[in-house]
């Protein structure tokens, strides 16, 4: 129970427009909106393998023939006729986006698509996040690098449909023949240079129930924004402070608040004493929750003194007493036997081993709730919205319909705002004090009590002979990926995966992009009440990294070139020709200085493909990466530089998990508490050149948010082996 310094009422803000948007409200809104209001009818379907090039071919494994951004795309497809476009009366056209943006440009990229099928300027667009509608489901769930993916056809259906009915408004109005007539620059164009705004239109385009002219989204030739480098629409507004995070609400009268956490991992509040923190200028309530004791004042920097003066005593944590040590004996006992190598041939066996790494985006978790008697509203940066709602629902007792959940953009996630603790506990707060609440969470609890990737293990296998791979195993265990909450458990109630979740996502996101003969890959979890979490690339980012070093120890095992080894095996012509990309601009095999040396590697995922190459440079205290080459086919390309973008940002993660940031896990706590201690590569760290090239660029796009990091990671780890003469086996490398 909260224990109070005072019990003033303050006003708040309720629901707004009379409550959450149900699927009845929605289309009732609709179909009684004064403007032009269109529904998404059709998307296209599920995309198709890559052809196989014979070595000894290997037969196709699910991620070839289902990925989770199938799973994502199938998903949108069922909610299709629940997103909208508006075009409104001071012209503007509006679609409100089914996704979360935490910096990656999905706003920009949507924007884009819009903008070039309606024909109107980028800067009449807009992109507002979506409230959590519990109708959309997984449709407004963010992750598997699918949202770009999954809405590009719908997005472009909606866009075409509203084009049309703007056009057969304007043609009924000035009685022209609707076939004669253009559309660019937000409005319509008669032959004789009339025009008419969109928003002039919007009315009479509401009314149009059969357009005159094809509602067919335009063929790629016509484009004129996708795939052109574009600022991103946001740019200004977050470099000058006026966008809005989570802790910019302003509701009146919200509480600063922070939590007191204990000292292991879910370690629980036996009793505490709060008399003398209830003393302290600004302190106006202390409230116990399941994950600790918060602190509600004035200011922030009040709630974080008062922690100091709470007397806590804590209960043991769910992992106190182990430690690294202890993870990693499991893990390895966890990987069953390799299949005994066949007589009369070779094999390369490695073993590998990756620590837990923190997501540590910028911001740090936060939310802001006013829960009120029969109603609550809650303000946070969610990637997984509906699974949010029903939570804070749960937590407070309300049904998810009682709950308005407004999305706001995050400043990073990698994965980390699928989870949605701090919209809960700020929830509990505020339904215990009778108060709206600001609640952060601080660095040092993003850093020891956040979710991380989980530690793991792997074991490789490659039997050879006579110059061909025939088998090839990759025997993987980690400690059990948390993925019952957020978009984990949305794709089980949805019925797209089974309720093992983590072997699912490990299925449905890894496969060999060689002809390697038989390939079998399997994941083994370990179970350990922790917070886990996907990060950026799931299980691809530990899987792939290492057998892509275990693909250069091939290729020496054979005497052969690793681009050369990798040409050569490699299941695909598009996956070669972006590998021949990055060696050619990269100039590989070129000589190198001592204890320098380069480093490739590729990454096929979300029917997309990635290759990096890296110099590093190994001679001063620590390794530093001085050059990177990228190459990327991702499919269409919306965004040029958006897509550089997020390869250069994988770099830099690949960069920081081979040689530096990890967690360590001592006696049940985290060690890292900062980012003075974990060591995420900073600018110093920086490659002083780096270069993304983009090749293909036909088709429907891929994904590209997680598909670089296990390239990268690759890359700086073979590049690592080859100027040191060390075989890197643990990761960080300097831990």
């Amino acid at each position: 129970m909260p224990v109070h310094a005072s019990q003033d009422a303050v006003p708040s803000e309720g629901p707004a427009n009379g409550g959450p948007l149900t699927r009845r409200r929605f289309l009732t809104y609709v179909v009684a909106a004064p403007v032009l209001t269109v529904a998404a009818s059709s998307a296209g379907g599920l995309l198709a393998p890559g052809r196989a090039h014979a070595v000894v071919p290997s037969p196709p494994q699910p991620e070839n023939i289902l990925d989770l951004g199938d799973v994502m795309v199938a998903a949108t497809k069922q909610a299709q006729d629940l997103l909208v476009l508006e075009v409104t009366t001071d012209n503007r056209v509006v679609f409100r986006l089914p996704r979360a943006e935490v910096g990656q440009g999905v706003t920009t990229a949507l924007a884009m698509v819009v903008a070039d099928e309606i024909d109107a300027r980028l800067a009449d667009v807009d992109v507002p996040l979506e409230d959590a509608r519990q109708d959309l489901g997984t449709a407004q769930s963010t992750g598997g690098s699918s949202s770009v993916r999954s809405l590009w056809d719908p997005v472009r259906s909606i866009a075409a449909e509203a084009r049309a009915r703007l056009v057969t408004a304007a043609a009924k109005q000035w009685d022209v023949p609707a076939r004669d007539l253009k559309t660019r620059d937000t409005a319509v164009w008669a032959p004789d240079g009339r025009s008419a705004t969109y928003g002039s239109l919007t009315e009479a385009a509401a009314e149009v129930s059969a357009p005159a002219v094809s509602t067919s989204p335009k063929p790629s030739a016509e484009y004129r924004l996708i795939g052109t480098s574009t600022p991103r629409i946001d740019a200004r507004s977050i470099v000058t402070g006026a966008a809005k995070f989570a802790l910019d609400i302003d509701v009146p009268g919200a509480l600063p608040t922070v939590v007191i956490r204990p000292p292991t991992l879910k370690g629980k509040v036996k009793s505490y004493d709060a008399a003398a923190a209830l003393e302290m200028p600004g302190v106006v309530a202390v409230t116990d929750l399941p994950s600790g004791v918060a602190v509600s004042a004035t200011t922030f920097d009040q709630a974080l003194k008062a922690c100091s003066a709470v007397q806590v005593s804590w209960g043991s944590g769910t992992v106190d007493g182990v430690s690294d040590a202890d993870i990693k004996a499991r893990l390895a006992a966890a990987i069953p036997p390799m299949t005994p190598a066949p007589p009369l041939t070779q094999r390369v066996d490695a073993t590998f081993s990756f620590a837990f790494v923190n997501h540590a985006p910028m911001e740090v978790g936060s939310a802001v709730a006013d829960v009120q008697s029969g109603s609550a509203r809650v303000w946070v940066a969610s990637k997984s919205p509906t699974g949010a709602q029903s939570a804070v629902a749960e937590a407070v007792g309300l049904s998810a319909e009682e709950v308005t959940l407004n999305v706001i953009r995050g400043g990073g996630s990698f994965g980390r705002r699928i989870y949605y603790e701090p919209a809960v506990e700020a929830a509990r707060v505020s339904k215990a004090i009778g108060r709206p609440v600001k609640l952060m969470w601080t660095r040092n609890d993003d850093m020891r009590h956040g979710r991380v990737r989980p530690r793991s293990h792997h074991q490789l296998r490659a039997v050879h002979a006579g110059g061909e791979v025939l088998t090839y195993e990759h025997r993987m265990s980690c400690v059990e990926l948390d993925l019952g909450s957020g978009t984990g458990q949305a794709l089980v109630d949805a019925g797209y995966v089974s309720p093992t979740i983590g072997s699912a996502f490990f299925s449905l996101s890894q496969s060999c992009p060689y002809n390697f003969g038989v390939v079998s890959e399997s994941l083994a979890e370990v179970s350990y009440d922790m917070p886990t979490a996907a990060w950026r690339s799931v299980y691809s980012a530990q899987a792939r990294t290492a057998e892509e070093i275990l693909v250069d120890e091939i290729a020496k095992a054979l005497g052969a070139d690793a681009v050369d080894m990798r040409q050569k095996f490699l299941k695909t012509a598009d996956a070669r020709a972006v590998l021949d990309k990055v060696a050619t601009e990269g100039n590989w095999g070129r000589t190198m200085a001592s204890k320098t040396g380069q480093g490739v590697a590729l990454h096929a995922e979300y029917r997309s493909t990635a290759v990096c190459l890296v110099e590093i440079d190994c001679r001063g205290e620590k390794p530093r990466v001085t050059k990177a080459v990228m190459a990327l086919d991702v499919g269409r390309q919306v965004n040029p530089s958006g897509l550089r973008a997020q390869a250069m940002g994988s770099l830099m993660d690949g960069i920081s998990t081979v040689l530096l940031a990890g967690n360590h896990l001592d006696d049940g706590a985290f060690r890292e508490g900062s980012y003075s201690d974990f060591k995420y590569a900073r600018q110093a760290d920086a490659p002083l050149e780096c270069d993304v090239y983009l090749v293909g660029g036909t088709g429907a796009p891929g994904g590209v948010g997680e598909l670089c990091v296990p390239a990268a990671a690759g890359a700086v780890a073979n590049a690592y082996a080859r100027a040191t003469g060390n075989k890197p086996r643990n990761f960080p490398i300097n831990f």
